[in-house]
């Protein structure tokens, strides 16, 4: 329970740095969000509504800084962000739209290649010095070298340019409304940049896993477990595997919690309308609520992710939970 509780009471104050920065970012910027929105229209709208812009983004510079700041709390508690300025809708409304996506590519590849990778790095280390531990790792590690953006445009070129068997991009074939029945469309879709993700990733979960494991065989818990007659798979799944795993808890929280902000570039690769392709354009647009909202979403996202995988960690290891 106490040590529940200190993380919990870091997590809690991580969360309020990270709200006090993102409140903070607009009004330590040189210029002003207001100005630099104002500066795509020329200049043509009135100084009126330039204070509505500020009013709009709570920057306004006749409005106590302390009152903006708990009245920006409050807004945050309530999930109200604001409204974008490109489309005038809510920015809560916005993301809502974008994160089924993000988390049906990007949450379940990232799961699947820690899914695998762990596997095939847990199989090369117990077959270490044996053909799968010299063929598996290097051919799964050559992908983690490779630009996200790179990997997706030779797929586009070889499997919907070449051979137009898939589509390049979207989420969804314009027109096709987003249903039960489109799911088949949809995972056409899904199929290139799921791809992409997976080449790029996989191999590091391999070489990480590979590597623990071999230092884990050699402990001596192990070689106990052997002299006791221990079947090779209770020993390697049991003892082996479930203790190497844990480090990779952690980073495979931290992957997790980065889903929320999408593979940026592969999402703007294949212009899949999910949260990491919002972000570019919200960036190429100077959308400053529709911004503040990203970069809070993706930083609890990644807080929450690595408080469950310390909980994770508890459970699985007792020793953490004694920890001082």
């Amino acid at each position: 329970m106490r040590y529940l509780l200190r993380r919990l009471g870091f997590f809690v104050l991580t969360l309020w740095a990270a709200l006090t920065i993102n409140f903070l970012i607009p009004r330590l910027m040189p210029g002003s969000p207001a100005t630099a929105i104002l500066a795509r229209y020329h200049g043509r709208l009135s100084i009126n509504a330039l204070h509505a812009i500020e009013a709009s983004l709570g920057i306004s510079d006749h409005q106590n800084v302390f009152i903006q700041y708990f009245q920006y709390l409050g807004n945050t508690a309530t999930l109200n962000f604001g409204d974008s300025v490109q489309s005038f809708q809510p920015v809560s409304q916005i993301v809502g739209q974008a994160i089924p996506w993000t988390l049906g590519l990007v949450g379940i590849t990232t799961i699947l290649a820690f899914v695998l990778g762990t596997g095939i790095g847990t199989i090369a280390a117990w077959r270490r010095g044996g053909k799968a531990d010299s063929i598996l790792p290097p051919v799964f590690v050559v992908g983690t070298g490779l630009p996200y953006f790179w990997v997706g445009m030779m797929l586009i070129i070889v499997f919907a340019e070449i051979n137009p068997w898939l589509p390049v991009a979207l989420g969804i074939d314009p027109g096709v409304d987003v249903s039960f029945a489109a799911i088949g469309n949809i995972l056409q879709h899904a199929v290139l940049p799921a791809a992409a993700l997976l080449i790029t990733t996989i191999g590091s979960w391999v070489l990480t896993m590979r590597n623990t494991m071999v230092t884990t065989l050699a402990e001596d818990y192990i070689r106990m477990a052997r002299a006791k007659g221990l079947s090779n798979r209770r020993i390697m799944v049991d003892y082996a595997a479930r203790n190497s795993v844990l480090p990779n808890l952690t980073g495979f929280a931290m992957s997790l919690g980065f889903v929320v902000s999408g593979a940026v570039l592969v999402e703007d690769v294949f212009n899949y309308p999910g949260v990491g392709f919002m972000l570019v354009q919200a960036v190429q647009n100077e959308d400053f609520p529709l911004m503040q909202c990203l970069f809070l979403l993706i930083t609890v996202a990644v807080l929450v992710s690595v408080l469950c995988a310390d909980i994770a960690t508890a459970l699985l290891d007792p020793r953490t939970r004694s920890a001082r």
